[in-house]
């Protein structure tokens, strides 16, 4: 026991302490909080406003423009689509809206360009000069009959990657010509918006218990958690590898045998590396708790915290479970790949079978999702190799009876250990053998070799 925990510490420590795995582990919060703030900051910035030429030879359409693009009218724009969305909107998100409309309302600067009579050759060129000599940033051109569906609205400017301020631009503009067209035609907005209001559909998930739930969240979180899942087996079960290998070319495993056992070898370097994969998952998950309530903190999350489904502690007992499974099912065999290769590069190649199985399990996650209590979910969700990820968002969406979840970790506990000894029956021979890729008919020798 002694040198187990001798082991266990060692690899931990090996792995922890690397400059790679402190750099990864702060790194990503980091990164999170970046690409959190960053943009936001960016876009609130106040940049130089758009100069605008404009000429309306409809002479209906102009006034209705600038209208549209006023604060007022902006905000209640964005009122209406989350509205529309069945989205409430509360106080402090309301001043959101006015500021950020605000903001909008001064990106441009229209000047109204009289066409006197001129062809709309002579209005291109006369504005294009303008606009080279800097007089302007852009112009709009608005045909003289806004009825006529195939007229082209012509929009032309030197800030053409401005995808904000076009946007505004061509949403109120479309706002515009679908005001005159229905003004023209003696029907009112009113009237047209109620006739097109979209129903509201009350759709909520039933428990076991007949209880409703909202299920609106279940989809994002449980693809999040099969994310997480899939990326950190495939990182730490390829890490087993590379230490299996490391300790293979620099031939350290020869000294390590004359200490301790293959298993307990090998089982100690699963268990710590095991270890430092769940301190750097403890460090970002914490990381993550933290960036969320500051940002709680500064705006309003109550849409986001209503639509995050509950989970108790027995579900994260649960996926803490399934995690220690999937981990040491695919650390095995990574363990296993590394036994037998004779280099890093090679391991690389052999490590896409076991990441294709993630990916795989990944997929009928996707499956558990739609249909928690199936047929396919019951088998995924038992089965070693998929059970590790399809488990965990099945007790989610909906969990399953008692009976199953024992019968899926029992058989996947049976796994590891069938696993964990074919890996070290390979481990203590193919640690010995360098210079010479094992075939399989000498790896079968490996294991049957007493």
């Amino acid at each position: 026991m002694n040198k187990f925990l001798s082991i266990v510490v060692h690899e931990y420590k090996k792995v922890v302490l690397k400059w790679s795995f402190l750099v990864g582990t702060l790194l990503l919060p980091v990164l999170a909080g970046v690409f959190a703030f960053v943009p936001a900051i960016i876009f609130s910035l106040k940049g130089e406003p758009t100069r605008i030429a404009l000429i309306d030879r409809s002479g209906t359409v102009a006034v209705r423009l600038k209208d549209n693009l006023s604060a007022e009218k902006m905000a209640e724009r964005a009122r209406k689509a989350a509205t529309d969305a069945a989205v409430d909107i509360t106080p402090s998100q309301e001043e959101q809206l006015k500021r950020t409309s605000a903001q909008l309302v001064e990106s441009f600067i229209f000047t109204d360009i009289d066409p006197a009579g001129r062809s709309l050759e002579d209005i291109r060129g006369d504005l294009t000069s303008r606009i080279t000599a800097d007089e302007f940033d852009a112009y709009l051109i608005i045909p003289p009959d806004v009825n006529d569906t195939a007229a082209v609205y012509e929009f032309r400017s030197r800030k053409g990657a401005d995808f904000i301020t076009n946007d505004s631009l061509r949403d109120a503009l479309n706002s515009a010509v679908r005001s005159q067209r229905l003004a023209e035609a003696n029907i009112s907005e009113e009237r047209l918006a109620s006739i097109g209001k979209p129903v509201v559909m009350d759709a909520k998930g039933l428990d076991d218990r007949g209880g409703e739930k909202d299920t609106t969240g279940l989809m994002i979180a449980s693809f999040v958690i099969g994310l997480m899942i899939y990326i950190t087996l495939a990182i730490y079960g390829q890490a087993i590898m590379g230490a299996v290998v490391e300790e293979k070319e620099t031939r350290i495993s020869e000294i390590l045998f004359s200490s301790a056992r293959p298993f307990t070898l090998l089982f100690g370097k699963l268990v710590g590396v095991g270890l430092a994969g769940l301190t750097q998952l403890a460090i970002w998950i914490v990381s993550a708790a933290a960036l969320l309530t500051f940002i709680a903190l500064q705006t309003d999350l109550s849409q986001l915290v209503g639509a995050v489904p509950e989970i108790s502690p027995l579900m994260i007992f649960y996926f803490l479970i399934y995690f220690l499974i999937g981990y040491f099912i695919y650390a095995s065999i990574f363990a296993l790949i590394g036994s037998v290769v004779t280099s890093l590069q090679e391991g690389g190649q052999f490590a896409f079978p076991p990441v294709m199985l993630l990916l795989v399990a990944f997929y009928f996650s996707l499956a558990v999702i739609r249909d928690p209590n199936s047929t396919l979910s019951f088998w995924v969700s038992i089965a070693p190799f998929f059970a590790p990820i399809t488990m965990p968002i099945r007790i989610m969406a909906e969990t399953p009876p008692f009976w199953q979840i024992a019968l899926s970790i029992g058989i996947n506990v049976l796994a590891i250990a069938g696993l964990v000894w074919l890996a070290s029956r390979v481990y203590r021979v193919g640690m010995l053998m360098y210079g010479k890729r094992a075939t399989i008919p000498e790896i079968w020798k490996w294991i049957r070799y007493a």
